[in-house]
This record gives C-alpha cells, structure tokens and sequence, in this order.
C-alpha cells in the first residue's frame, strides 16, 4: 500500500511541478513575466504616488512634490541619468524605458521612469530617470504563497488518490492471499470481493478458474481411486493363478520365469496401493495430531522390511521419549525412505535419529549412488522414478 501511494505521490508531485514550469513559461513568454506582476501589485502604493501626485502637479512643481514624497515615503525616489538606468537595466526593458514607462527591477527592489520626455510635463528634466529603490518587493513571499497555493492543489489530489489507492490495493491483497492459498493446495479457496469493487470481474474470472482447476482435480483424483480399486481384482487373480502354475511347474526355467512375474505382480501391487493411499491422504482433512511413543514406530518401520542382502544398521539412541504428530504419516514416510534406501543400498542402509532440546531429527542413509542434484526438487512428486 505504502509503495503504490507513493508512486502515486511521486507522478502527481512531478506532473503538477511540470506543469507550472510550462504555464509559468508560456505566461511569460505571452503575456510578460508573472514576477513583474507580482512585484507590481506589492510596489503599487509608490507607483501610485508617481502616477497620481507627481504626474499630475504643475510642469513646474513637479520636482518639488517629488521632494515632499522622499520626505514621507519608506522608499527611497531619486534622480539619475538616462545612460545610468540603461545600465542598471537589462537590454530587453530599454525600449520600455524609452516610451516611458514605469519598468521594475524585482531582483533590487526598485522601478525606474523617464521624465524626460517632449512635452511640458516634467520642465528642467533633461535626459533624467526618476529611480525609486528600497521598495516593499518580496518575491520570496510571494513564491511561498505561490507553492502553498501548489500544495494544496496536491493535496486535494492526493487524498482522493490514496482512498482509492487503498482500496484497490485492499482487493488486489485478497487476491494475492487467494492464489497463495489456492497454490499451496486449499482449493476451495475464493476471493470474496464486493461488486463494487474496481477488480471484481477479475476475482469472479479466477473464482471461476479455480472452480475448474478444483473440479479437474477431484475428478483425476476420483478416476484414480477408482482404476486402483478395479485394477485389484484381476492382480489378485493373477496372482492366484501363478501361484497354481508354479506348483505344477516342474521345469526350473519355467518356474524362474514364474517367480520374475510373481515379483513382477507384487509390484504392481505395492503400486496400487501406493495410490490408494495417496488417494485417501489427498481426500484426508488434514494430519490426526497426538502423542506417540516414537522407538516402537521405528523399530516397526524397520522391521517391516523386506529381507535384502543389504545390511541395515539402526542406532536410536536412548529416551526418544513422546513426540506429537501424525503417527501414520510420519510411518510411511520413514518406511517409504528405508525402502527406497534398500533398494539403492550397495551394502548398508542406516536409520539414527539425533535428538537435542528443542527437535528430533530422523537420518536415512545409505551407500548407494545418491540423487543428482538437479533431480532433488523433483524426488517430492508422486511415483516419480530417477531409473526410468
């Protein structure tokens, strides 16, 4: 959420700082420099006094009013020469200087006019400028007023932008947390959103995937139940009669071959009911937790296993004492080590488990060729095979 607002935030502070560089530009660039403006309106009570009382006085008066304005005015009205106020000014504001008119100088303070112009207004004028300096300008002021003013906008923006900025991230949360849960198995999860919600037609078009994800499943799930609860009833039969076949089997060769099928059988068998049970672990609401004693659960794991040529070695040390879990599960997942463990083994197969305060730790090794390292991810998917 933090995130999302403040990429708003940074977009809509630097749109709307473009945008007053632009219409600061194309203003000045039009109409004149805002600045002049500014500093016109804030030196207006002096530049009144130039218009109104001395312009107005008789031709022949007018430098003795300009006198009684230095006299009662904080700002400071003097003459100096023509070529002087052309210096002080830039080139762009000489022609303006010339015609007469009232030209600003923000930057010091100050307006310069001409007064030295045809006519019988200003008599005893000759190539002067009347320079009023030390005015009440402050363009800084009115800069801050000026991004204040900015501000604000911003903020009117900005709050509208964060209310929908969170809800929009409130329902892309629940949509996130729905595909965490769907992918980590809960098919039955759903995203639960308002239809006024910007994003609802997206949540009902995943709703409506994951009702079909969960249906194709439930259905591979039900067909596989179902082919290994048929497939039962002919290896059974199969199974009785090699067992006929093997009693009247006088040749060796003839019951070698047998006893191939026989085994053949039997892991056929071991495979259907790996899937049974993988079925019924699937359709399970979840592992039945209690205390149990662990030693007795290890030593049947390793005594029910196939005599092998391979030795097995089992240290489980002292005290394993109870621990809380799923005693089935963690059964067959030890057992399914050991005989995957025995079947790989060159000679010896281990089973220790290492217990310190806080955990136990059930080790399987054996001395076979082990897993390549790029297949170890992959050793987690059902009936997936290295030797194929």
């Amino acid at each position: 959420m933090n995130r999302l607002f403040f990429r708003f935030f940074v977009l809509v502070m630097l749109s709307i700082t473009a945008a007053t560089f632009v219409i600061y530009f194309v203003f000045a660039r039009l109409f004149g420099d805002p600045l002049d403006d500014i500093a016109r309106r804030q030196a207006s009570a002096q530049i009144f006094l130039l218009e109104q009382y001395i312009d107005h006085a008789p031709a022949d008066e007018w430098l003795g009013r300009l006198n009684k304005v230095r006299e009662v005015s904080e700002a400071h009205f003097d003459l100096i020469p023509l070529d002087q106020a052309r210096a002080a000014l830039p080139a762009r504001q000489h022609t303006a200087l010339e015609r007469g008119e009232i030209v600003l100088d923000p930057q010091h303070k100050a307006f310069f006019r001409r007064v030295d112009l045809p006519g019988e207004r200003y008599i005893g004028s000759n190539d002067e400028v009347i320079r009023a300096y030390n005015l009440p300008i402050d363009l800084g002021q009115a800069l801050a007023m000026e991004i204040v003013r900015y501000v604000v906008v911003a903020l009117a923006l900005l709050v509208p932008i964060a209310l929908w900025s969170r809800s929009h991230w409130q329902a892309l949360q629940t949509l996130s947390r729905v595909a965490d849960e769907f992918g980590a198995g809960q098919l039955s999860a759903r995203a639960e959103l308002k239809p006024t919600d910007a994003v609802y037609p997206l949540a009902e078009r995943i709703n409506a995937m994951a009702g079909r994800i969960q249906g194709l499943l439930e259905a591979q799930k039900n067909l596989l139940h179902s082919v290994s609860h048929e497939l039962r009833t002919p290896i059974a039969r199969l199974e009785f009669a090699l067992e006929l076949l093997h009693e009247r089997a006088d040749d060796p060769a003839l019951a070698k071959r047998i006893a191939a099928m026989e085994g053949d059988l039997t892991e056929l068998n071991e495979l259907v009911n790996e899937l049974l049970s993988m079925s019924k672990l699937d359709n399970a609401q979840g592992p039945q937790r209690a205390l149990f004693e662990l030693e007795p659960l290890l030593r049947e794991c390793a005594d029910g296993l196939h005599p092998r040529p391979q030795r097995l070695y089992v240290d489980l040390g002292e005290h394993l004492g109870s621990v809380d879990g799923d005693r089935r599960l963690l059964g067959r997942a030890v057992g399914n080590l050991l005989r995957n463990a025995q079947k790989y083994a060159a000679h010896e197969v281990a089973l220790r488990v290492r217990r310190d305060d806080c955990r136990i730790e059930i080790v399987v090794e054996d001395d076979g060729p082990g897993i390549p390292e790029e297949e170890r991810e992959r050793i987690f998917e059902p009936f997936y095979r290295l030797d194929r």
